[in-house]
Order: C-alpha cells, then structure tokens, then sequence
C-alpha cells in the first residue's frame, strides 16, 4: 500500500521509466516499528530521492496505528488490494 501511495506521489509505476515526468525518484526504504493492535511490528517505508514523500497511511512520527488493520481489511474487501 506504501508502494502504491509512493507511485501516486511520484506519477510513475516502480521500474517504469517511460511514463516518468518528475526529477525526483525512489530512494530505498527506511525501516520504522509501528505499535499494532496485536503488537510492535517493524515495516519498510519507501523513501523518495528529494525527502518529499509523507506517506498518508503512517504518517511520519506517527508509532501507534493501531486499528489500521480493519482499515485494511475494509479496503481489501472491497477489492482495493495494492
């Protein structure tokens, strides 16, 4: 979902370079742990190469997203999956 947001962000699609309109690019991961409703989980947040990119569904500085999951659930039932 992070991938996605990144994607939306940037105005391209991972690996495809022809529909790239921007200077700025992907710029590897940082990793965060993030408290959950079933405990500490550590995920990778993509990074962009200009330090633009917020992610919407963690927010920086945000550690507590808990109650995420039935977010996530909610969307994937209805057929948002990525």
């Amino acid at each position: 979902m992070l991938e996605a947001e990144l994607s939306t962000e940037l105005g391209y699609e991972r690996y495809d370079k022809k529909d790239k309109d921007t200077q700025n690019s992907r710029n590897g991961y940082t990793q965060k742990t993030v408290k959950t409703q079933f405990g500490d989980m550590e995920i990778d947040i993509p990074r962009d190469r200009q330090g633009e990119f917020e992610p919407k569904i963690v927010p920086k500085y945000k550690r507590d997203i808990s109650g995420i999951e039935e977010k996530v659930i909610a969307l994937y039932a209805r057929g948002m999956s990525t």
